[in-house]
Order: C-alpha cells, then sequence, then structure tokens
C-alpha cells in the first residue's frame, strides 16, 4: 500500500500545476492547484489508483499578533517572603520594528548603571519567553523591537528571575485594554 506522501509526490511529478506543502505550523498538508476541479481529479485519482482517501477543507491560517505604535511600560517584580527576596525593576520601550518575520528585536540603552548588564539576558529571556504566545488571542507576537530604557535593582534581593519577571510584567502591561482604542456598536 502506497503512503499518502507518496501518492501525492507522484501526482505532483505527473502535473507540474500542482503542489503539496506540508504546514507544520498549523499541522496540516495544502494543496495548491489551478481550481476546485483540479482538486477533485486529485482527490479521485489518490482513492482509485493508490487507494488513499483525503478529505478536503479550507486551509487554516497562521494568525500572528504585533503592535501598531510605541508605547513606554514599565514592570516591577517585587516579592518578600520573610528572608531574602526578589526585587526588579525595568521601565522599557515597545514599538513596531517594520519586520513582521522576526518575533522581536531587543536593544538596551539603560544609562548609570540603573540595571547591571548581568541582567540584560533575564530581561531580553522574559521577552523571549512572552512573544511565543501573545496575550489577546495566543498567536505568536511578531514584528516587535522591545527596548529597556532604565529600572532598578536592589544589591541583594535582585536576581536574574526578578528581572525575567518585570520583563514579563512590562510586556504584558504593554497590552492592557487601555492601550487600545474601542469603537463599539451603538445599542
Amino acid at each position: 500500500m502506497i503512503r499518502f506522501p507518496n501518492a501525492l509526490a507522484k501526482l505532483t511529478e505527473e502535473d507540474w500545476t500542482l503542489k503539496a506543502v506540508n504546514d507544520t505550523e498549523n499541522r496540516q498538508s495544502l494543496l495548491y492547484a489551478i481550481g476546485d476541479q483540479q482538486l477533485e481529479v486529485v482527490v479521485s485519482k489518490l482513492l482509485n489508483r493508490y487507494k488513499v482517501e483525503i478529505e478536503l477543507s479550507k486551509p487554516k491560517f497562521a494568525f500572528r499578533e504585533t503592535i501598531r505604535k510605541k508605547v513606554e511600560v514599565q514592570g516591577r517584580y517585587k516579592k518578600q517572603s520573610g528572608g531574602h527576596g526578589q526585587f526588579g525593576d525595568v521601565k522599557m520601550t515597545f514599538e513596531p520594528s517594520g519586520d513582521l518575520e522576526t518575533p522581536y528585536v531587543f536593544e538596551e540603552s539603560v544609562f548609570g548603571g540603573a540595571v547591571p548588564r548581568n541582567y540584560f539576558p533575564a530581561v531580553e529571556k522574559g521577552i523571549a519567553e512572552c512573544v511565543l504566545k501573545g496575550p489577546l488571542a495566543a498567536y505568536p507576537v511578531v514584528g516587535i523591537k522591545a527596548t529597556l530604557t532604565d529600572g532598578s535593582y536592589h544589591p541583594v534581593d535582585s536576581s536574574e528571575l526578578a528581572f525575567k519577571m518585570a520583563a514579563t510584567l512590562a510586556f504584558k502591561a504593554l497590552w492592557m485594554p487601555t492601550r487600545f482604542c474601542w469603537n463599539p456598536s451603538p445599542p
């Protein structure tokens, strides 16, 4: 028995107007043809020649989330539990990067040691984790430029985890409902 990929490969060799693509992001196989009639012919050939039954459906779209304007936000993570606590404070600027292929671009422009350099990778890691699943509809976030502009630290309580969490809180503050312009329909 010939499997579906082998049968599809043989059909695309016969007909150069037919194109098969495996979309791993949406977990679907896409079949490009000239029209609906050609797709019906391919389905019947797969069934009759190769005994492969397929079901055609509309393709899914890979949606993305992004921002439209420059926004300055602050994220402060402060946790005290009796002993050694956690403290991280970041002020960040988020703006469109113009490149919708890459999730984010991270830069830092901190002056005067407000945030020590050894915490910059933790801030970037917090942003990197946040862009995987957007806050609005859980789609990946793309086209964002994140700039660490200021912040503060505590010599004892600051840690990489605290600054990663502060960056996460800043990213979530970016998507607060007050940032959107809603246009509700009249009742």
